[in-house]
């Protein structure tokens, strides 16, 4: 019988698909996966071969509401309540959905969305083994991802994790309800994302490669850098008729798109037309559902609905971006120079290695992007042949690595161990595995 693995994550796009690379992978070995994601993922699942189970609504529409916005745009502290609040009814539902998609997994992969997985775990004796898509780990090294700013050394950078104790609260407030009433276990006793209840450091699969953020030497052996879990979009896009005739009636265009937060269209339309004008190049621009008005576009704007960024990338000279892990992924597997305009949460770090690895200009954070900037850079990433010659560079060494095979090697040792280790408590017990569920 083969074995089952659940993942559970939530989030967007980009927080998705990675997971989906890795089920897919896993699938090829011969394991049953379950897949457990937003609502809006299961055309994606399907698509793939993967069983979903839906872990809550759209988290568009949560991203869409106008409180959200406000407290991107305006006053985090006074719209961080209410956020909070319904992020945590967000989390409560999945863990109770991913706690019945878990019911016969052999191990479940969860990430710092999902930390609820390591419950899970517990409850069935089964292994959980944390993914991410950044460096989460503390580290003297560098400061945490999601600060923007110099750093003040190494004391200062290992500090600036606190930040992950303070997320903490806000995930161990429903995880520790869903325990008592639905796993029938006690409040955990010690907190952090990448330790059990017992204090063990959980194994985390970092989903990015190591050339583009290098391994910490003072991070714990459990945390592994695998490289990057690349999904191959499977639905055979094609450019329109249209978007052919644009492509080839000029010189190759710029990718430009803001990502998934869809807040801030007018102000970032108006930017980019100025600065498009004032370049004077072609532009492609994402539309999608994410900070951009495609009304009322010159004719060397081509807004685009919908294409996978593996298909339409090698189409461009450069690309533009939020700086998401996944597009800054595809934006260097593709081996095209990118300019980085960050907004949140990890946005900002992977801005930086793109800049530190030479592929592109330095980010500029799109609160503080004007025509001017954005103008700027663009024609730098037209012109600078350094960016094409290390983008290029770097695309050959990322296309060479296969980060899904790294996380099923590491997977199956973790059950292997923990199958062991199993074996060990039962005969340590008369066959029986006090504190679990499972017996």
């Amino acid at each position: 019988m083969p074995k089952r693995i659940a993942i559970a994550t939530i989030g967007t796009q980009g927080d998705v698909q990675p997971y989906v690379s890795l089920g897919v992978a896993l699938i090829k070995k011969g394991y049953e996966v379950v897949l457990g994601a937003p609502d809006d993922f299961a055309e994606m699942a399907a698509n793939y071969g993967l069983e979903f189970c839906p872990l809550g609504s759209n988290i568009q529409e949560f991203l869409k509401e106008s409180r959200f916005e406000n407290a991107m745009s305006q006053n985090m502290l006074v719209n961080a309540p209410a956020l909070l609040r319904q992020g945590q009814r967000i989390v409560d539902r999945a863990a109770r959905q991913a706690w019945q998609m878990s019911q016969g997994a052999d191990a479940i992969i969860l990430n710092m969305n999902t930390s609820f997985g390591i419950d899970i775990a517990e409850a069935l004796d089964i292994p959980p083994i944390m993914a991410a898509l950044q460096p989460l780990n503390s580290t003297s090294e560098f400061p945490f991802c999601a600060y923007y700013g110099p750093s003040f050394g190494k004391a200062f950078n290992k500090l600036s994790y606190t930040a992950m104790g303070v997320s903490q609260i806000y995930y161990n407030l429903p995880r520790n309800r869903l325990r008592r009433e639905v796993m029938g276990l006690k409040t955990r006793r010690i907190g952090g994302l990448f330790r059990d209840n017992d204090g063990n450091r959980l194994t985390t699969l970092y989903a990015y490669s190591d050339l583009v953020s290098p391994r910490p030497k003072d991070w714990p052996k459990k945390s592994i850098v695998t490289g990057y879990w690349q999904l191959e979009d499977n639905r055979s896009w094609e450019p329109s008729d249209r978007f052919k005739e644009f492509l080839a009636s000029g010189d190759t265009p710029i990718y430009v798109g803001f990502g998934s937060m869809p807040f801030g269209a007018k102000r970032n339309t108006e930017i980019l037309k100025e600065a498009v004008g004032k370049w004077g190049g072609r532009v492609v621009v994402a539309r999608g559902w994410g900070g951009i008005d495609p009304e009322d576009l010159p004719d060397n704007i081509y807004a685009i609905r919908r294409a996978p960024h593996d298909k339409l990338f090698p189409l461009m000279k450069a690309v533009v971006h939020h700086g998401g892990a996944g597009t800054t992924s595809a934006g260097l597997h593709a081996g095209r120079p990118t300019f980085v305009v960050p907004q949140t949460v990890d946005q900002p770090y992977w801005g930086k290695r793109v800049h530190q690895l030479g592929c592109g200009p330095r980010p500029v954070r799109l609160r503080k992007l004007t025509p001017d900037l954005l103008a700027e850079a663009l024609n730098e990433l037209d012109t600078n042949p350094e960016f094409a010659r290390n983008a290029k560079i770097v695309a050959d060494k990322l296309n060479a690595e296969d980060g899904t095979a790294r996380a099923i090697e590491v997977i199956e040792d973790v059950m292997k161990e923990h199958k062991a280790q199993a074996a060990e408590r039962r005969r340590n017990t008369g066959g029986f595995s006090l504190g679990h569920a499972r017996f």
